[in-house]
């Protein structure tokens, strides 16, 4: 359905206080993928204080992406029975208490199971963020929103690395898991200012029972949509979570410099989802996705093969700006393409799930660099990961500008 032929009273567009409902949205992201990233970037220095090799510490990576399901369907039963705000607001409290716990972690063992119970706020948080901002958002802004929500987690990206280079130096490892708790304090207060989306009300269901039945009745969309968000997984980890170490291991990039670079290419990442959120609103959501994975194809030789410091930084640029502009598109295509009574649980649990399916893809990565070398493992692994999402999407559905008010279609 076009926005043009749906009316702004309709879509909510002029709602008050949608700017506090999609900014609360966005920082918690930021906030998730700053808590997520921090350990990326002390792989060194963890496998160092808990004496124990870096693949065991970039198990808990795959460990923490493993449980995101578990959050996706606690938080978002939650949020699609009693509304977005409270159990956002609790889950928010919940993951950055952890991340602070992990900071006194006395021994490897523990810091496990503290990683293991923050992925289950990482994933309880992506679904009730993204239903949040995209049902509080005005229809003509719901592709440049969707971007921006998506580019929290390029931005926590790039503060984790800021962060290395300032606090780390001075404060050690442990700070970087409390400087985040600040920005979950004023997520908080700005969803406790958000109205609860008017369509949440207008779509509620009775119990539990009846969102995971509804669950159940699109099992076929939420079969194609899982099987999006596994390679969309595999794209997104695939590509970041090593590249740091195989900037230090292959080029021998001090820890400052590949946080330079970190920080630029999550600077292009930040504005790729911005600019394909925004393209998507003009081509589609699938051929907005389409176009930013031909960016990260045509950056895949520089981005895994160059010799140079200026051209592994254009490549990496070049990259990401296409992994997150795909990604830009995710949280309006998702939200779209979900039934209204569970538009919580159903976008947040598929891409959860798709995240478990995906997680063992940077150990695995990560080991077939021992067969092939580095540069031709990140090339081959995201090669194979880029052609499968371009088959993926150019057959694909997509309910483009559709309004979240109007009767559900019957058909799942």
């Amino acid at each position: 359905m076009s926005s043009s032929t749906e009316s702004r009273s309709t879509l909510g567009a002029d709602a008050p206080g949608w700017q506090f409902a999609v900014t609360a949205g966005i920082l918690g992201w930021v906030l998730d993928a700053f808590d997520f990233f921090v350990v990326i970037f002390l792989v060194e220095a963890l496998a160092t204080r808990f004496s124990v090799e870096k693949k065991t510490i970039v198990w808990t990576i795959s460990i923490a992406l493993a449980m995101r399901p578990v959050g996706a369907l606690v938080f978002g039963a939650l949020a699609d029975r009693f509304g977005r705000r409270i159990p956002l607001i609790i889950c928010v409290l919940y993951f950055s208490s952890v991340t602070l716990l992990s900071a006194f972690s006395p021994n490897y063992a523990a810091f496990t199971v503290l990683r293991a119970l923050y992925g289950i706020g990482m994933g309880g948080y992506w679904g009730t963020g993204a239903s949040l901002a995209m049902e509080s958002s005005p229809l003509r802004l719901r592709g440049l929103l969707s971007g921006l929500m998506q580019a929290g987690y390029p931005m926590g990206y790039l503060l984790a690395a800021l962060s290395v280079k300032t606090v780390l130096p001075h404060y050690g490892w442990r700070a970087l898991f409390g400087v985040g708790f600040p920005l979950a304090l004023l997520t908080c207060f700005l969803a406790l200012k958000a109205p609860e989306p008017s369509v949440w009300c207008e779509h509620r269901e009775k119990s539990i029972a009846d969102i995971f039945r509804i669950l159940w009745r699109h099992r076929r969309s939420f079969s194609y949509l899982l099987l999006v968000m596994t390679v969309m997984s595999c794209l997104s980890h695939g590509t970041q979570d090593l590249y740091p170490d195989f900037l230090k291991s292959v080029h021998g990039f001090s820890r400052d410099t590949v946080s330079n670079i970190a920080m630029l290419y999550n600077v292009c990442a930040i504005a790729g989802a911005l600019t394909f959120g925004q393209v998507s609103e003009r081509v589609g959501r699938r051929h907005g996705i389409m176009l930013a994975l031909c960016v990260s194809l045509a950056a895949m030789r520089f981005w895994a093969f160059g010799t140079t410091f200026g051209v592994l930084l254009a490549g990496s640029c070049l990259m990401q700006a296409g992994v997150q502009g795909a990604f830009g598109v995710i949280p309006a295509h998702l939200n779209e393409l979900s039934p209204d009574a569970a538009r919580r649980l159903f976008p947040g649990f598929v891409y959860q799930l798709g995240v478990l399916i995906a997680s063992p893809a940077v150990s695995l990565e990560y080991a077939l660099r021992h067969r092939v070398g580095y540069p031709w493992a990140l090339t081959l692994f995201e090669g194979v990961v880029i052609l499968l999402l371009l088959l993926i999407f150019q057959v694909g559905p997509e309910r483009q500008g559709r309004s979240f008010h109007a009767p559900q279609s019957s058909h799942p």
